[in-house]
Order: C-alpha cells, then structure tokens, then sequence
C-alpha cells in the first residue's frame, strides 16, 4: 500500500516539472529566437516479487513475473531546435538564419556564446552588438558615414558612402553549427554553449557546404512556441496531476479503513 503513496506522490512531482516547463514556454512566445523544451519522463525502479522467466518447474518458466513499479521522474527537457516563423522589421541589421546555424557573439569573459536571434545593434564605435553589447564574431565595424547597409545570404556585410558608387565591404559573417544541437547548455539571455553532448562548433561561412543555412536580411526569427499546443499539454499535465492525486486519497482512504479494523 505504501508503494501506491510514493508511486502517486512521484507523478504528482514529474507533472509539476512538466507544468513549470510548459510556463517557461508560454513565457517566452514572444522572445526572438527562442526555442521551446519539452518534458521527456521516465518510469523509476521496479521491485521484483516473481522474476520474469523464473523456474515454475522442472519444464516451466514463468511467462510474465510480477513487478511493482515504484513511480516516475522527469529526466529531461530536450529543446526543440524547429524553425521559427520570419517577422518582417524596419531594422537592417535584423537578420533570420534559414537554417540550422547560429550566430557567433563574444561574451564579457571572452568565451563564445551561440544564438539564433538576429537582432542586432550598432554601439558608438561602429561595432555590431547585440541588445546586451556582446560583439558579433568575427567582429563587424561599420563606418559611421555608411550609407545603405546590405546583408548578403552568404553573410557578405557591405554599404556604399557618399559620392561613390562601389560598395564597400565591412566583412563576413560566420555561423556555426553542431551535431546535436539538443545538447546545448542554455544558460539565458538567449545564448548556448557547447557541451561533450553537442559537439564542437562547425564553423562556416551561410550558403556553405556544411548546410548551416543562409542568411535574410530585415527579418526576425520569431519563437517556435505553439501556444496552442501548450495549452493542451498543460490540460492533460493538470488532468494526470488531478489522477495521481486521487490515487492518493484512494490509498489514504484505504489505510483508514485498515486502521479501524480493530476498533
């Protein structure tokens, strides 16, 4: 009877993970380059009472055996790495990776961080920047009397200046890509880092032979988060949370009525 308590106990704990992930989904719809998680459980120890294939006989094994499971567990949250939706915007320095790469930014500690989010900014010194200021990598300096900043699908970053008629290169941008992207640490502000289950980054230039994708200038990549769809994954985690739940006052109720025998 025990077993029934910690079983249910153990799928009440597993939903309310489930749930707290399906909150930090519907939180960030609207963050740019955001991806979504989704819960993955796992069934926890059995205890064995009759041990499958066990001797029945001097001819006979047991068929099936009998063995109590002892609940469940949420073992991961895997990202989900689909592609967002395009969002047209007034801002040339928007850029959408069609693809499966991501952007290169060097953070305050000099390590490399990844993103899909292509919202980028220009500081006082001409340096593109994201909303935090971590550089673009390779770095990209664009002169202050630049005029008509164009973003090429292979990542070519040229403009034109006053009185000439030739572009101007500025420089290339590079994405990266990895293996298993799922493997990424996510550690906020909607950067990654490289783990032993990533992979180290395959660095290449959008449009390459390494498929890391192209480029789209004036474009966001929105979140891939179906509200939609979360909403039906938190009506079915409440409707199992409300379950085990009764379970445990089935077995609650159970115990009482053990408890009253020798009365």
């Amino acid at each position: 009877m025990i077993r029934a308590l910690f079983s249910a106990g153990s799928g009440m704990s597993a939903q309310q993970t489930n749930v707290d992930n399906i909150a930090h989904n519907l939180a960030n719809a609207n963050t740019v380059g955001f991806k979504m998680r989704r819960a993955q459980f796992q069934d926890l120890l059995y205890q064995t009472m009759v041990q499958p294939g066990a001797a029945a006989g001097a001819q006979t094994t047991v068929p099936s055996g009998l063995q109590i499971g002892l609940g469940a567990r949420t073992f991961a949250n895997e990202i989900i790495f689909t592609q967002g939706s395009a969002m047209q915007t007034s801002n040339p320095l928007d850029m959408v990776i069609e693809g499966r790469g991501f952007f290169q930014v060097r953070r305050p500690n000099g390590e490399i961080g990844y993103t899909r989010s292509g919202q980028f900014q220009m500081n006082r010194d001409g340096i593109l920047v994201t909303s935090d200021g971590d550089p673009l990598e390779p770095q990209i300096t664009i002169p202050a009397e630049a005029q008509g900043l164009s973003i090429a699908q292979d990542g070519t970053v040229s403009f034109q200046q006053a009185g000439q008629s030739a572009a101007q290169i500025a420089g290339q941008i590079q994405l990266a890509a990895f293996v298993n992207p799922a493997g990424l640490n996510n550690i906020g502000r909607n950067l990654f880092l490289p783990t032993d289950a990533s992979g180290e980054p395959v660095i290449g230039n959008p449009g390459g032979q390494e498929g890391i994708g192209s480029l789209m200038q004036g474009y966001t990549e929105q979140s891939n988060v179906s509200v939609v769809e979360e909403f039906i994954n938190l009506i079915m985690s409440q409707r199992a949370y409300e379950a085990n739940s009764k379970v445990v006052r089935a077995a609650d109720e159970m115990y009482q009525q053990v408890n009253n025998i020798a009365r």
